[in-house]
């Protein structure tokens, strides 16, 4: 992976290995479509039935936006409903785990172009809602506050409070319900201190095992219980103080006590004896006009094949590609013209590494339906798969694809401004080519002030303020990341471009002190160095190369590192070989992937592909275990490459 300068933001997907089940929707369903006010619901189940899960959907988040009055929650991505009419009908659309069906009565199913939920009508005594609440508020916290902006106990906590949401009559509200199981395991098990559950981050949570993360989302339900109910509801205004604080990067220790005016220890007080009254109990509201959003709805049939689109749509999302091929094939067999379905097949190809096969059914797409901003997104999308691959760093884009990315989103943006991902997609391409940094800053601010829990759109400023040598500007973004980042890959890569920085701004502070140069922090400038006569004795000991000479990866036991120049690199079904030129010597050194190999830039002028072939000549150190191989005409195998200055020394 190459660190430093260069641009590891590959978009990264993660599948789920499945067992594909081929089970068709009955050709007798009829489908309805309903569009709500923030909701887009399709499904075989009847249409009052269909308006009714609307509603509650409705209702709910209006409910919720209620807790804080000052903040406008919302969801840029669509959501989109599939309703069935049966359990048997759902089934075959449910997860699948180890092989086997998971058995939900609902989920929700988070994407970066939609969200899906998926439930049905059909009454076994299970709440379809519950995951599905509990999911959505995570959506609504995440975008309008930012997850990096708030710990994982209140994220986890207010979920859990709200996933047993009832209404009655449209009017009255039951919030706050008893989890018996969550207040079980409290009153039997001692509680986390404070300071040690508000420890507890979003990445360590996930690799907790069982047991702690029962503990940690039964103590967390139980704290945001109290905050919001308890002490007669004198806490729920500070509650909201809290939030404000953290928005404003307040510490959370600070923020906690200035907001609560308590301490850690003086709240763990208070939640113990609340979780220990017998009077533990839910809220009831009860509104003076009922929250009705029946009116507001539009209703239409859909075709069967719209339906086969839908229900292909959703299983890409859920990472069953071959099922999704199924229904999107059928879909396309029954109107060949049908552009969500050439999309979503497009996307599901693109994942398969069909790149011909995925751009066709894209550029159909376009060509059916120009004005759905998706299509030109997916398409700019598929185009950027062609040159990056899944889960590694992206080191160029050629000129002629871009210029095509470019377009297509220009045109997604002017359908759609609202929707950040287009904004997220063109600024990572300008930031890839060095160019338009300026307005990809803005167009990426863009993006986080539509969804500002996206941890990829936060890296990607940082990296483009990296790109422009604003150091410290690019600290201050990338920090929270590094520290709190939910996911693995975001953290990892987060943690290391702030040790480049660390390492840049490290290297400048000692070049300032040896040069005795005053300047910018954060730019370097670079000048000509006039030398007169009774300065030459002092100037010609300056060893332009020794802060480099120190950052350099240093050879492990038994490796060889050398300069030199890279002249090509070769590609074949064997590995690949690089070629470096080290005096009169043609070195040939072998690795079985790019990945393999170590690559870091302190070359401002690196910022091409990486890829086979010939090169540009460009001056490298490279470090490599000696051992000549006739079969592979090769001298070792590299370890790591390293792009230098056209004028550094590597040895004095």
């Amino acid at each position: 992976m190459i660190k430093r300068f260069t641009l590891a933001l590959a978009i990264v997907f993660y599948f789920l290995a499945v067992v594909p089940t081929h089970q068709p929707v009955s050709a007798k369903d009829t489908w309805t479509s309903v569009r709500s006010k923030n909701f887009f619901l399709v499904g075989n189940a009847n249409e009052k039935e269909i308006r009714q899960v609307a509603v509650k959907l409705e209702q709910f988040r209006d409910v919720f936006s209620r807790l804080f009055p000052g903040m406008a929650f919302t969801s840029p991505v669509p959501t989109t409903v599939i309703v069935f009419k049966s359990d048997s009908s759902y089934k075959p659309f449910k997860p699948v785990a180890d092989g086997k069906t998971v058995a939900v009565a609902g989920y929700f199913q988070p994407g970066r172009d939609v969200n899906y939920i998926t439930l049905t009508t059909e009454n076994r005594g299970e709440d379809s809602f519950t995951t599905i609440f509990h999911e959505y508020v995570h959506l609504l916290v995440n975008n309008t506050l930012g997850r990096t902006n708030v710990p994982a106990w209140f994220n986890e906590g207010i979920a859990e409070y709200y996933s047993t949401f009832k209404i009655e009559d449209d009017r009255k509200v039951y919030l706050g319900n008893l989890i018996s199981h969550h207040l079980e395991l409290l009153r039997t098990t001692q509680l986390l201190p404070l300071d040690k559950l508000f420890a507890v981050d979003y990445y360590s949570l996930e690799r907790n095992k069982h047991d702690a993360r029962g503990l940690f989302y039964a103590q967390s339900w139980a704290l945001m219980h109290y905050l919001v109910q308890g002490n007669e509801g004198k806490r729920l205004p500070q509650l909201g103080a809290f939030v404000t604080l953290l928005r404003q990067n307040t510490p959370m220790e600070t923020a906690f006590r200035q907001a609560f005016q308590t301490d850690y220890a003086g709240m763990q007080k208070e939640l113990k004896d609340y979780i220990q009254r017998s009077s533990y109990r839910g809220q009831i509201a009860t509104f003076e006009k009922k929250l009705e959003f029946d009116s507001e709805m539009k209703a239409a049939p859909i075709s069967e094949a719209e339906a086969q689109a839908y229900l292909g749509d959703l299983l890409h999302h859920i990472h069953r590609p071959n099922d999704a091929k199924t229904r999107l094939e059928q879909a396309l067999a029954l109107d060949p013209k049908l552009a969500m379905a050439h999309a979503s097949l497009g996307m599901v190809l693109m994942e398969q590494k069909k790149i011909p096969e995925a751009r066709a059914h894209l550029e159909q797409a376009v060509a059916e339906n120009s004005g759905n901003y998706l299509l030109h997104y997916y398409y700019a999308f598929a185009l950027s798969r062609e040159v990056m691959t899944e889960g590694q760093p992206v080191y160029g884009v050629p000129a002629e694809t871009a210029k095509k990315m470019r377009a297509e989103l220009r045109k997604a943006i002017e359908l759609k401004p609202d929707f950040p991902e287009s904004y997220h997609l063109l600024a990572f391409v300008n930031l890839v080519t060095g160019e338009e940094l300026d307005e990809s800053i803005a167009m990426i601010r863009r993006a986080v002030s539509l969804s500002p829990g996206s941890e990829e759109f936060l890296f990607v400023l940082a990296q483009l303020y990296m790109r422009k040598q604003e150091y410290e500007v690019a600290r201050n973004v990338v920090v929270p990341l590094a520290a709190n980042g939910a996911d693995p890959q975001i953290k990892a890569n987060a943690q290391s471009l702030l040790a480049s920085i660390s390492s840049i701004q490290e290297q400048m502070t000692r070049f300032r002190a040896d040069t005795g140069e005053r300047g910018s922090p954060d730019k370097p400038v670079l000048r000509e160095l006039v030398v007169t006569p009774d300065q030459a004795e002092t100037v010609k000991d300056v060893d332009p190369s020794s802060h480099l000479r120190e950052a350099l990866r240093k050879p492990a036991a038994g490796e060889t590192q050398v300069g030199g120049i890279l002249v090509r690199i070769e590609c074949d079904a064997r590995g690949i070989t690089f070629v470096v030129k080290n005096g009169a010597q043609l070195l040939r050194l072998k690795a079985a992937s790019f990945e393999q190999v170590d690559i870091t830039t302190y070359s401002a002028d690196i910022a091409g592909e990486i890829t086979c072939g010939p090169r540009k000549p460009v001056n490298v150190v490279v470090c490599y275990v000696a051992k000549t191989d006739a079969r592979t005409k090769t001298n070792g195998t590299i370890r790591s490459l390293e792009f230098v200055p056209k004028d550094f020394v590597l040895k004095r």
